[in-house]
């Protein structure tokens, strides 16, 4: 058994992120399959950069709404208690809904992310 503790909360990284975000890594193991837990909390506009992941990534909404996109399709904003899976290879960015602040867990499993360009404001907004 692997006990966690609350570890305190730290800004987003300035070059992954824009607004107001503060992330903390919840658990991992790397030992066998590799996961890593994630709490981040958006204030509104807050939202991550476009980015890829090698494996599948979960989002669990714990907290308000949160946006999610993926390249070339409609963004779609879920509640507090909603879910999203991104497959493995798939450009999108997460964030804040417009107007709202929002928390989810990220559980990336077997994940390597590559960090691209920012989500522009009118990208944002249109969803």
């Amino acid at each position: 058994m692997k006990v966690f503790r609350g570890n305190e909360l730290k800004p987003g990284d300035p070059n992954t992120f824009t607004g107001a975000v503060r992330t903390r890594l919840v658990a991992s193991d790397d030992e066998h399959t590799p996961v890593h837990v994630y709490r981040v909390e958006f204030d509104s506009g807050g939202r991550t950069f476009w980015h890829i992941h090698s494996g599948p990534q979960w989002l669990l909404i714990v907290e308000g709404r949160v946006r999610v996109q993926k390249l070339n399709e409609a963004a779609v904003d879920l509640d507090a208690g909603g879910a999203v899976v991104i497959e493995p290879g798939v450009k999108h960015w997460h964030g804040a809904a417009p107007g709202s602040r929002g928390v989810h867990l990220a559980v990336n499993i077997a994940v390597q992310t590559t960090w691209l360009e920012p989500v522009s404001d009118a990208d944002y907004r249109s969803g």
